[in-house]
């Protein structure tokens, strides 16, 4: 962050204050207010804080009207197509690629990290069979700090290094067993052999009565999904881990703070609506229906995984996800899956009709996940959870940059409050 000699000027009755500007390294500047109230005695108001920059931070860019999402420079594009999951997350956690050493280290340490302490089992099984796999994996995160009590001192460099790498490795383990319970399967343990991705599928698929192997199309699909969720700037979960670990809070904690919010249907549940609405029309044949509704401005219905908010162009990621859902659905087939069919010949639709693509309403990366994961065979409920997986290495990563900023603070936002004034207590009787 550069400053610039440059001021914003700002006038209150009558009264002139100049306010400093400052010059990221790409994309809009900033007007810093942090000494608004103290000479003006004025706050200001931003609901959502979409007009407010929270913090400074090296990670991640995006620009909407470009289409572009940088990780530490790098687009995501080229990371999708030419990386791997592990190698993004030594990206977004150290600032560079890993050379061939630092990898291969790396992901001998998060490999043999996947196994969760024995006692947890029993803590997964104290959950209602019919819980959410979303509420146990926010439940068993936290409970990593009860289970692993030398690495919960933020203050302690090391002690900071062990949680990221078992945060990284349990998470995949701890989303597949949440799976196994909810569907009544038994918990299939790490396979060290495996790639991340390969690993994260048997241990959600296999059985110990056969040999499972992991396709290589589905296990480099799944590590595309991971490769393209693992960070997305200082979004509503990202925001919520920062401002948790603003309190001082420990790591396992704050990161089921942010998996809490993910798991709203406005955030990380994205992908789950999409599949839900596809289901809803149930059939090609009603495509026409669904579309004309949702052109229709009386009518409060739209489709689901269509356009994005902070992306006016194409999702970047949905070119990606693109890819690897024409390859699975090639592999595994849509002709008996009247959802895969739907999803197939909407995307046909939305691709060529005019109000669609005047108004930039494009596939976006949840109707893509969603349609893998479906044809995957995963049931809508984990389709949060895998997006939790790999959102963990951008909620560390944003987590470690906060506790390293000698600027950091703890967050507090102001209010514009409308409640009563100042009223007198009166007792019960004279009310």
């Amino acid at each position: 962050m550069n400053e610039t000699t440059r001021n914003a000027t700002l006038t209150i009755d009558g009264e002139s204050y100049d306010l400093p500007i400052f010059s990221p390294s790409v994309g809009p500047d900033v007007i810093d207010i942090r000494k608004l109230y103290a000479t003006t005695g004025h706050f200001t108001y931003d609901p959502g804080f979409t007009s407010t920059a929270s913090c400074d931070s090296a990670i991640t860019y995006i620009d909407g009207n470009k289409g572009e999402l940088l990780y530490r420079g790098y687009p995501i594009d080229q990371l999708a197509e030419k990386s791997n999951y592990l190698e993004t997350c030594y990206l977004l956690l150290h600032g560079e690629l890993p050379n061939k050493e630092q990898y291969e280290d790396f992901s001998h340490h998060v490999t043999h990290h996947t196994m969760l302490h024995e006692q947890m089992a029993y803590f997964l099984r104290g959950f209602r069979r019919d819980a959410h796999p979303m509420s146990i994996v926010c439940g068993m995160t936290a409970a990593l700090s009860a289970f692993y009590h030398d690495s919960t001192d933020i203050n302690d460099a090391h002690q900071r290094e062990v949680a990221t790498i078992r945060m990284i490795a349990k998470m995949p383990t701890i989303a597949a067993w949440a799976f196994n319970y909810h569907t009544g399967r038994p918990f299939v343990y790490p396979d060290n052999k495996l790639t991340y991705a390969e690993n994260f599928l048997r241990m959600c698929f296999a059985v110990p009565a056969e040999e499972y192997v992991v396709d290589p199309i589905l296990a480099r699909a799944m590590d595309r999904i991971l490769v393209l969720h693992a960070d997305h700037e200082q979004n509503a979960s990202t925001s919520t881990v920062r401002l948790a670990g603003s309190s001082q809070a420990n790591p396992f904690a704050c990161i089921a703070a942010g998996i809490a919010s993910l798991w709203g249907p406005a955030h990380g549940g994205a992908n789950q609506a999409c599949l839900e609405m596809l289901k809803e029309i149930g059939s090609v044949d009603r495509i026409p229906e669904f579309v004309a509704r949702a052109k229709d401005k009386e009518d409060p219905f739209r489709l689901m995984g269509f356009g994005h908010r902070v992306y006016k162009n194409f999702d970047p990621r949905a070119k990606v996800m693109k890819e690897s859902a024409d390859e699975v659905l090639e592999l595994l087939g849509v002709e008996n899956n009247p959802i895969l069919q739907v999803a197939k010949e909407l995307e046909r639709v939305a691709l060529e009709d005019p109000y669609f693509v005047e108004k930039k309403l494009y596939p976006n990366v949840d109707f893509y996940s969603g349609v893998i994961l479906e044809a995957m065979g995963f049931p809508t409920s984990m389709f949060t959870p895998i997006f939790a997986v790999g959102r963990t290495v951008g909620w560390i990563s944003q987590w470690k940059e906060m506790m390293d900023d000698p600027q950091g603070k703890i967050g507090r936002p102001r209010q514009l409050y409308i409640g009563d004034t100042f009223r007198d207590y009166k007792d019960i009787e004279k009310r």
